[in-house]
């Protein structure tokens, strides 16, 4: 498919911004590095092989319960802890994700994460402090900077979710003229199109509404 005029793509730009970026969603303001631990909690959750609804039902089972800091979860315990797993859908990974949570809860104390991420000169150092944590992997890692690009986080690469909600929208997000901070929602707000749109086939409430191309069914606004 050819490429879309700079008009129509600020049609399909406007109402993605609209929407709300998973760490929206959960409350969290990556902004603010007193929100990069609970959104590393959350990112650990989407790791996981599971529904991105179950991984965001979860999360917001814990920060509900005040379980946003090292402290929080160390005193809830492992046994609290998959009490909620279980509640938010991780019957299948309760024992493993409550031991993973437990682990970072001891490995990053206080603002250990925000010393970790201001103190890296490359994603690569980051990558390489937290995936010594136990059961913390690449996935994990890449999901929580990708959440930080132009917020705080080092350069790190556009994600292939993105690239890949992009060339669905046939959008050019190289040539898309706007704010940093807004090519950033931008780019988060993509990956949750392909993960709950594209991905899933779910072209009908897509939020790129008549632009939406997913199954391969490219839906132009009608003609007013």
């Amino acid at each position: 498919m050819g490429g879309r005029s700079a008009a129509a793509q600020r049609e399909i730009v406007h109402p993605l911004l609209a929407q709300k970026t998973y760490p929206e969603r959960l409350g969290l303001d990556v902004s603010d590095p007193g929100d990069w631990f609970p959104w590393f909690v959350a990112a650990s959750l989407f790791a996981k092989p599971i529904s991105a609804a179950a991984a965001r039902t979860t999360a917001q089972l814990l920060f509900k319960e005040g379980i946003r800091t090292p402290a929080a979860i160390e005193r809830r315990g492992w046994d609290g802890l998959v009490t909620i797993l279980d509640l938010g859908g991780y019957v299948r990974y309760d024992f493993s994700t409550a031991t993973k949570l437990l682990a970072i809860a001891a490995a990053l104390p206080r603002d250990r994460i925000r010393d970790i991420v201001t103190g890296a000169s490359s994603a690569k150092d980051i990558e390489e402090a937290l995936t010594k944590i136990k059961g913390v992997g690449p996935k994990t890692v890449a999901i929580f900077l990708r959440e930080l690009r132009g917020v705080g986080g080092p350069p790190v690469p556009i994600s292939e979710e993105t690239k890949a909600a992009a060339q669905r929208l046939r959008l050019n997000l190289r040539a898309i003229k706007m704010a940093e901070s807004d090519r950033s929602r931008l780019e988060s707000i993509l990956v949750r199109t392909w993960v709950e749109h594209c991905k899933r086939g779910r072209w009908r409430d897509c939020p790129a509404g008549a632009w939406c191309g997913c199954m391969g069914r490219p839906r132009p606004p009608a003609t007013r």
